[in-house]
Parts: structure tokens; sequence; C-alpha cells
């Protein structure tokens, strides 16, 4: 589902954990400080471009997506931490419009509802934080309930860090779930010719992520960190409304990929201080998985701040793939083939995102407990090199509410 992972992408830009330290003194009684802090994100994206998979790899991938996300993170105290996010996002797709081959029908608009709750808990003497989260995502074709727990550690000066998360993903593929006929998962969307044949006899697709991080402080003035990732997943990996066109100029069928995916990323940041107001976020990731595709990306993002309240930062990134061995484009895959697609996103490709985001802090109270933490806007514009183009917008607000 292109479009979630575009949405997800997008709004993941913004959301960041924040640790905070207890203050201990001898002279003075320890008080525990009860605090909350609240997001607010509104984004917007849209994109354009002519090869859309749902018509087999041509036509166009119109696109636009209006998100609003609240991520709410409450300390109890400096052991126990509760998170708690959910948002909704509509969306308009000429793509998928394309389903059905009827202009501005149902298809063309949807929404997607999506809840996520966690809780974490501080064990001080070894240092380790343990925690777990769970989730819901649910689209009118769609279903994704994630499982999770993570463990962290600090060290005594916090020079290093070291983190593991493992998340399991529970998606269900069928439609019906916001028709009023329904209200209820009935069966996979196929386009509309194809709808005579049960193209699968399975609807869901399982997904097992494991992701460790490694930060180290080298100097006062320099930071680098390590992520490696080991992605599984089983299931229904082909999108079922995805058509394509083999080379005989008669056939036509549902898009199939093998049922089991491997990925084997691993990303390395460094960050470098240059003077007091600038710093230098370098980032490499290196990407593999057994469909053939091997991708590099390149980031560069170099935050300036131009006052005590305000910060700018500019972002630059170069990525680059290898194809998937089981994609062809339109009409250029053979009749014998096994596993096929067109959809563009597991071909061969380039492509940059510049952008720049503005943060202003405030740091004003509002009422007796509340404060104004800080406002943020950013802008970025995607190319690809199959002239895929996009452009995004957020807007972040940030609350804070504390009490002792």
């Amino acid at each position: 589902m292109k479009r979630l992972f575009i949405a997800a992408g997008l709004l993941a830009a913004y959301f960041t954990a924040s640790a905070q330290k207890g203050i201990d003194s001898t002279a003075y009684k320890k008080q525990k400080i009860s605090q909350t802090d609240i997001q607010v994100l509104f984004s917007f994206y849209t994109q354009d471009g002519n090869h859309s998979a749902v018509t087999g790899g041509t036509g166009t991938e119109n696109l636009q997506v209006y998100a609003t996300d609240v991520s709410i993170s409450h300390q109890r105290d400096s052991v126990h931490t509760f998170d708690l996010g959910f948002g909704v996002d509509m969306i308009t797709s000429a793509s998928t419009d394309r389903i059905d081959m009827v202009m501005s029908s149902a298809s063309r608009h949807d929404n997607r509802f999506h809840i996520n709750a966690g809780y974490s808990r501080l064990f001080k003497k070894p240092h380790l934080r343990v925690g777990i989260n769970s989730g819901l995502a649910l689209e009118s074709d769609y279903l994704s309930v994630p499982i999770g727990v993570s463990v962290s550690h600090d060290n005594t000066d916090h020079s290093r860090q070291w983190s593991a998360s493992l998340q399991y993903f529970y998606d269900d593929l069928r439609w019906g779930r916001f028709d009023p006929d329904y209200y209820a998962p009935e069966t996979l969307v196929y386009p509309s010719e194809l709808r005579d044949t049960a193209w699968f006899n399975i609807y869901t697709r399982q997904s097992y992520n494991l992701n460790l991080a490694l930060y180290q402080v080298v100097n006062q003035r320099m930071q680098f960190a390590v992520f490696p990732e080991l992605v599984y997943q089983k299931g229904l990996l082909s999108t079922p409304f995805h058509r394509v066109y083999f080379n005989d100029g008669s056939t036509l069928r549902v898009e199939n990929l093998p049922r089991e995916r491997w990925k084997f990323p691993i990303g390395l940041q460094f960050n470098v201080f240059v003077g007091r107001n600038t710093v230098i976020r370098s980032y490499y990731r290196f990407y593999h998985d057994n469909f053939g595709i091997t991708g590099h990306t390149i980031q560069l993002e170099v935050p300036i701040k131009t006052s005590p309240q305000f910060t700018l930062s500019p972002l630059l990134r170069f990525y680059t793939q290898t194809g998937a061995k089981y994609f062809r484009p339109y009409k250029e895959h053979n009749i014998n083939e096994a596993f096929y697609t067109s959809d563009y996103d597991l071909s061969r490709f380039n492509s940059y995102k510049a952008g720049i985001s503005a943060r202003y802090a405030l740091l004003k109270p509002m009422f007796r407990h509340y404060s104004f933490q800080e406002i943020g806007l950013r802008y970025a514009f995607y190319k690809r090199s199959d002239q895929l183009s996009a452009h995004m917008v957020s807007l972040l607000l940030d609350f804070k509410h504390s009490k002792g």
C-alpha cells in the first residue's frame, strides 16, 4: 500500500523521543515531577507521475494526503513513561480510482485511522529502559496491528547508548470495513475486469522488524551512531489491485510476488558541531533484499541557530537503487514468468529530496502548568528519475504540561 508508507514516512520525520534526567541532591528532598509533552502535527503531501501500478505501470499517480496526528508522552516520574499517538489521514488518489476504471468513483477517496500506545520503565541500577507498545491502523482495504518490545541502556556519563527493538505487524488486506453494506472485512480488491478469478488464497501479511542502534559521543563536538536492521515478511506481499500487462499483447494478470521477503538495511550517522550555532548531520544507509534491490542513501542536514529561539535547517538527500528481478515496465513481462510486477517503486531509479525546516522555540507559559514549547514548519520537494515528483509541507506544535 504505497500511500500508507508515504503518509507514514511523512509523519515519522517529525516525531522523536525525549529523555528527562532526574535531579538529586543531598541537601534537598528529591521531588517527583509529572510531565506531559503534547505534539500536534498537520501535514500535506501531494505527488504526480505517469507510472501507476494500478494500471500496469502507465497512467496517473496523482495523490494527495491530508494528515493530522497527535502524540502524547507522559512521564509520571523519572521511572514510568506512557505514550499515546493517534491520527487521521484523508487520501485522494486518482491512481486507485482506476481500480474499477470508473472516473470520480468512490475509490478516489479514502480515510486512514491509526492509534498506538506504549509504556516504558527505567531500571536505574543497570540503567536499562524496557518498553512495550501496540496499536491499530485501519483503512477501507487494510488493517494493521503492531506489537513491539524495546530495551535501551545508557552508560553512567551518558556518552554511549545502545537500544534494540522487535516489532511484529499483522496486516489484513481485505476490503469492506468502511462500506455501509458490510462494515466488516469481505474480500480482496482486484481490478474490475479480473474479478472472475480468485487470484490469491491468502489475505494476510506478517512482518518482523529487528532494529538495533548504538550512539557514541566521540568528544564535545562529534557524535556518531550505527543502525543495523533486519526485516522478514511473509504472506501476501503483492498488492491485489495492481495490474500487469504481458508482451503477448493480450494477457492481463494481477501482480504476483514471492510470499517471503528479507531486508537488510544498515545506517550510519555522523554529527559535527561547527562553531556555536551550526551542526552538520550526515547520514548514509545501505539497503539490500532478496528481491534483488540494492539501495544507497546519502543525506546532509545543517541546522543553523540564528538566535536562541530560532533554528533553520536545510536538508538534501540522494537515493539510488537497482531494480527488483521481478519488475518489468508496461507490456514487457514474459507470459512464462512466475512472479511479476510493474510497480515502479521496485524499479531501478535515482531520486533526490531537498527541503528546509524552521523551528521557533517559545518556551512561554500559557496557563498555570502549561507552556508552548515550539512551533516547527517544514517544506520538502521530492523528484525521481521516472518523473514522479512530490511536495510535502508539515506544521508541528509542541506543548508541555509540568506539575511538581
